[in-house]
């Protein structure tokens, strides 16, 4: 009686097949990218020695140009993180509301909505800041309007995926008393994404600390413009202490959030 061995394969052989071409492809993509780098070992081999002689010229710290230029300019940064933030509300919300397939049942409306959303998410901030820059001249609008076109994408999707996790048990029962639209989504919608809404919300004004801290290095206002000029004059020492401002302010902002976060969540 002859007996068949049956053996055990985790994969099989197109799917290792699969795996194997998938390897190739990024070993092949990795060292496309490095030829096209043209990276100067001279260079590599100097960096370190570069690199601690621009920190010898950090120190010490210039604490006396604080008070004189880097202040203002902190508070010009967070300035316009907040209110990039809240112009972004205006239009995220809409669109969240045009995305929810729970909330409007048309494609057309997906499609535009997906498409503004797509569109804000795929250009960067210091893109559209010199978008807006030339649009608008250098200064504090830029820097707000490129804040807030950015954000757009991000508070959108997220949002709009938040709404259409509500649980529709409440309401289905709104609707069966024939409650109106708006009351539906005010009674029905909001108090279940509440929740998400704010912590959205307060996770992007947290990136945008970050990112509106070097706008400026565009034209677009905030602590990026001490910062620009700082480097461009070789004052190393007032550069350290720009650097040291934005780190301590991302900090304060990174607990303030949390800590808003653990109240309101």
């Amino acid at each position: 009686m002859n007996t068949i061995d049956h053996h055990w394969q985790r994969f099989t052989l197109k799917q290792k097949l699969s795996r194997y071409a998938v390897y190739l492809v990024l070993v092949i993509a990795f060292v496309q990218s490095i030829q096209s780098v043209e990276v100067i070992p001279e260079f590599l081999l100097d960096a370190p020695e570069q690199m601690a002689d621009m920190f010898s010229r950090m120190w010490p710290i210039d604490f006396a140009y604080y008070p004189v230029a880097v202040h203002d300019a902190i508070v010009e940064t967070l300035n316009i993180a907040t209110l990039g933030t809240l112009i972004t509300l205006i239009f995220a919300i809409p669109l969240a509301l045009m995305n929810a397939s729970n909330i409007v049942n048309s494609a057309w409306c997906h499609w535009i909505s997906r498409f503004f959303l797509v569109s804000s998410r795929s250009v960067n901030s210091l893109v559209w800041a010199l978008l807006f820059v030339s649009i608008f001249g250098p200064g504090v609008i830029a820097g707000v309007l490129a804040i807030a076109f950015r954000s757009i994408g991000f508070v959108g999707k997220l949002l709009g995926e938040a709404i259409e996790e509500v649980n529709m048990g409440s309401i289905e029962a709104l609707k069966a008393t024939g409650a109106s639209w708006m009351s539906i989504l005010l009674k029905g919608y909001w108090p279940q994404v509440l929740p998400a809404f704010f912590s959205i919300v307060l996770f992007r004004w947290d990136i945008n600390v970050r990112e509106s801290a070097v706008l400026g290095l565009v034209g677009a206002g905030g602590i990026g413009v001490v910062l620009d000029d700082s480097m461009n004059l070789f004052q190393w020492d007032r550069v350290a202490m720009s650097l040291l401002a934005i780190f301590i302010i991302v900090i304060l902002a990174e607990i303030v959030v949390v800590n808003i976060r653990k109240r309101l969540i």
